[in-house]
């Protein structure tokens, strides 16, 4: 039986990831109170898996969740699913707009209905909080410094409070990204619809040195779907950079890819390859398939044994 973790507390959209993402009901779930506890109690084997934010589309890349795995102890990614995600303005009985002086929620959250909170309460100041959920738990307990939350619906409907405006994001059809992290034990089977995500680290900061890095994946045709920069944290400037691509560890193109990558990087953190929630099978040249690898290297076989 699997123990899983995730960003809680309960009524987040990461709980409702681990909702959908669960094969069978009964399976026993821990709620954390951040991305760092929730990893920290998979690699210290508290639990068997993790699920987490990683990417939105409207603010792009969680900073939280990436620092996270590119540091510390290896862990995979396993799995990923996508949540639509529909915000409200949820406050306890009673409360008007007209009586809404500060807003709490999730910076991310806040980022998505920025303009809206602008337009409809534009004296209201926003209070962060450390998740959209928490912020609806904390005002319905009369713990909160602020009037109303920004939450999912069913954080408000969990905590009992009234909903005075409903899809209050400034844009439509936003989707939130979440994975399933595990430890490194194991890989999911090649579909042909895969996704694999690495971190990358120079060797040096010097001209050119992107590029390098991104031509090993041009070079065998492989298709990245997300690159983002990260701070190493060792000195203003140092950067590592996070990157999604097409393509499963086992395909040739990608295996071809990641050599390559060793040889020029100072560091390559795999951080797993995994079925793509979209079901989309990867885009594959017609000269990258692994039959083409396999036909390249039986060619050069044959040359290294000649007169053998």
């Amino acid at each position: 039986m699997t123990r899983y973790g995730y960003l809680g507390p309960a009524g987040t959209f990461t709980q409702m990831a681990l909702d959908a993402w669960r094969p069978s009901a009964g399976q026993p779930t821990e709620a954390f109170g951040s991305v760092d506890a929730a990893l920290a109690a998979l690699r210290g084997r508290d639990i068997d898996a993790a699920v987490v934010p990683i990417e939105n589309s409207v603010e792009g890349g969680v900073s939280a969740t990436l620092d996270a795995l590119a540091t510390g102890d290896p862990l995979i990614v396993t799995g990923e699913v996508l949540i639509p995600i529909t915000f409200v303005l949820a406050t306890r009985p009673g409360v008007s707009l007209g009586d809404i002086r500060a807003i709490g929620s999730h910076s991310h959250a806040w980022a998505q209905v920025r303009a809206w909170a602008g337009a409809t309460v534009p004296s209201a100041t926003y209070v962060a909080t450390l998740s959209t959920a928490a912020a609806a738990a904390d005002l319905a307990a009369g713990a909160a410094v602020y009037e109303a939350a920004v939450c999912a619906p069913a954080a408000a409907e969990l905590h009992g409070l009234e909903v005075l405006a409903s899809d209050i994001g400034d844009r439509s059809g936003a989707v939130t990204r979440f994975v399933v992290v595990s430890r490194p034990e194991w890989l999911p089977t090649p579909t042909g619809r895969d996704k694999t995500t690495v971190v990358l680290y120079q060797r040096s900061d010097r001209a050119g040195g992107l590029l390098e890095l991104l031509e090993q994946f041009s070079a065998r045709g492989i298709n990245m779907t997300r690159l983002e920069s990260r701070p190493t944290k060792e000195s203003m400037g140092s950067y590592c950079f996070s990157i999604d691509f097409e393509g499963h560890v086992r395909d040739e193109r990608v295996g071809e890819a990641l050599m390559s990558l060793k040889r020029v990087c100072a560091e390559v953190r795999f951080l797993g390859s995994y079925p793509a929630a979209n079901g989309q099978a990867a885009t594959i040249d017609p000269l990258a398939t692994d039959a083409s690898f396999a036909d390249a290297r039986s060619w050069l076989s044959e040359l290294r044994h000649l007169g053998d």
